[in-house]
């Protein structure tokens, strides 16, 4: 039993009924925010642990501020 093309029309039709097409293309811009939002931060992530950092290095600068 497959899903034909007048079944998916008719759960369309309803969905629209139900919620209004503003409050649908309100609800995909908050998606597409979500997933632009998550992507930044995958990038910042990678991009801060690619980055070495020397505990050591830090260390001296403090000591030679004081």
């Amino acid at each position: 039993m497959s899903i034909g093309i007048w079944q998916i029309a008719i759960v369309v039709i309803l969905v629209v009924l139900l919620f209004g097409r503003g409050k649908i293309s309100s609800l995909m811009g908050d998606v597409a925010k979500g997933i632009k939002s998550f992507k930044k931060g995958m990038a910042s992530d990678v991009t801060d642990d690619t980055e070495p950092k020397n505990i050591s290095d830090e260390n001296k600068n403090s000591e030679n501020k004081d």
